[in-house]
């Protein structure tokens, strides 16, 4: 080697050793944005010099070793800041290197955890069991790997109990849930465009599906003149977060790019639900056009806010506004006979059955206050820009000119005696031949006069005979447009009233499973139902 080549490598020797020692002590420093930045230059450095500088093998060996851990740990600060497919990529430099690496195993298997994939990140967990011991870090690695097992058997099972934290008082961390796919399929949907639906006949409570949000905004709404301003700050922040993940994540672009906009609904392509497991490839697609106008048209489509008439928040961030982004739950339709709930836990979404579900059905929730008269309910669905055509909508469209009903709806708004009211519409259904659902349908559309009914004393005492059991309406009325927490209250305030026995006291816990879904042991579910 000539004098000014040794020369040459020895002044990229020190540079290079600067530069590694500076993006430790930032590594060190928890200061990933900066560490990022050095271990580019680093390992640009190292490239170049293992491909363009003539290397003894033993000096060459060195530099790859050097690379490889250079790329782990930019792996490691990049997973920090969320960038997953740019850590993934690295990792997989790393071990293209030295494919038993340790520190790069270990990183990707955390990377994999992170992006749902769980056999994958069992697998490289596996693979560093070999090292572990030799680095100390057997506990470590054994964690995670119960942590893999755990999550991939709910990933493939949908298996969750969340019995003991809520028997906890819902105190700590949330539980770790993993992403959940069950008997659903995308389709086109005759309510608009298209819908989730259920693949197999499924019972009250079963989950349809567990996925995390893309991206969350939350925040404490002070008084009523700010809100307005308040959420519109939320909303940016939100959008910024959107933004950030698609800069970040080739496969959250696809995602959202399947999302609908609110144009051209019956022309848009129905994808394979398969496209939303964690563990399938990702279509890179080069046709995916995904401007800020588009953006902010799929967000104000399908984004949700945590804390609807739908759902129930669980943990710490009940009391809170908040809104998010869930891909696959984005499919799910308005219907004023509803199917299905959700129950927010942290950033996820549990999807679950409100009430017994038929193959071939579709899934929907309830976007506003199903327990309203038509009227009302067309009011509101207006304020969402859709006017609803659900079986319960046209059923009810078909009795409007029922004068006898117009005067019982109008009599409430005037204040009526609410027995009289519920009186007289259980005696026309019967002279209108009313049966099954459509009883259901009628009775929830005036379901504040039933409640107030049957908690007052006062009105049981002169219409309790003369109108049908509480739990008899109750039970017509889940199975119309499927369970609700005013329901519930009005079945366990009469059950409480009552000298009942156990048989009876498991009514609501059966009910209960429509509000929170197979997610809870028994008792669980009663400190939840507070009976």
């Amino acid at each position: 080697m000539r004098e000014d080549e040794q020369q040459q490598l020895q002044t990229a020797e020190e540079l290079m050793q600067q530069l590694r020692s500076k993006a430790t002590e930032l590594l060190l420093r928890e200061e990933w944005k900066e560490s990022v930045q050095v271990y580019t230059q680093f390992i640009g450095l190292c490239q170049s010099q293992i491909t363009e500088t003539k290397q003894e093998a033993s000096q060459l060996s060195k530099l790859k070793k050097s690379l490889c851990l250079a790329l782990s740990n930019r792996a490691e600060a990049r997973s920090r800041l969320r960038d997953f497919d740019d850590a993934l990529r690295d990792c997989e430099q790393a071990l293209k290197i030295e494919s038993s690496h340790f520190k790069a195993l270990l990183c990707k298997g955390k990377v994999l955890l992170s992006l749902n994939r769980y056999s994958m990140a069992l697998d490289c967990f596996k693979e560093t069991l070999v090292d572990a011991q030799a680095s100390g870090s057997l506990e470590t690695v054994n964690g995670f790997l119960e942590k893999s097992k755990k999550l991939e058997y709910q990933s493939r099972t949908g298996a969750l109990d969340l019995s003991d934290w809520i028997l906890n008082g819902l105190r700590g961390k949330c539980p770790e849930l993993a992403e959940y796919i069950g008997a659903v399929q995308i389709s086109k949907s005759e309510i608009s465009g298209r819908g989730l639906f259920a693949t197999k006949n499924v019972e009250a409570g079963t989950l349809f599906l567990v996925t995390k949000a893309i991206a969350t905004e939350r925040g404490i709404l002070s008084g009523e003149n700010s809100n307005e301003n308040e959420q519109l700050v939320m909303w940016k922040n939100f959008i910024d977060k959107v933004m950030e993940s698609i800069s970040k994540c080739q496969r959250t672009r696809h995602l959202i790019s399947i999302l609908s906009s609110g144009d051209n609904e019956d022309e848009v392509e129905v994808p394979d639900v398969s496209a939303f497991r964690p563990e399938a490839e990702e279509r890179r697609s080069s046709n995916e056009k995904l401007d800020m106008g588009k953006i902010l048209s799929i967000l104000d489509v399908n984004s949700l806010v945590e804390d609807a008439i739908s759902a129930k928040v669980l943990g710490k961030n009940k009391g809170l506004y908040g809104l998010g982004l869930w891909a696959l739950a984005s499919f799910i339709n308005h219907s004023c006979s509803p199917n299905a709930r959700r129950v927010h836990v942290g950033d996820y979404i549990i999807v679950h059955a409100s009430r017994d579900v038929k193959a071939g059905e579709e899934i929907t929730f309830a976007y506003f206050d199903m327990l309203l008269p038509l009227e009302k309910r067309k009011e509101m669905s207006k304020t969402w820009g859709f006017h609803c055509k659900c079986k319960r909508c046209k059923f009810e469209e078909g009795m409007s000119s029922k004068q006898e009903l117009s005067e019982i709806e109008i009599g409430l708004e005037r204040g009526i005696d609410a027995g009289n009211a519920v009186f007289r519409l259980e005696e026309n259904m019967k002279r209108w031949i009313v049966r099954g659902k459509e009883k259901g349908y009628l009775r929830a559309s005036i379901w504040s006069a039933y409640a107030e009914t049957y908690g007052s004393e006062r009105l049981m005492k002169r219409w309790g005979k003369r109108i049908p059991a509480a739990e008899a309406v109750v039970d017509s009325v889940v199975e119309a447009v499927g369970c609700d927490e005013r329901m519930l209250k009005v079945l366990i305030e009469g059950l409480k009233g009552s000298s009942c026995g156990m048989p009876e006291m498991e009514r609501p816990i059966k009910l209960g499973k429509g509000l929170y879904g197979k997610l809870v042991k028994k008792q669980a579910l009663k400190s939840l139902l507070e009976i």
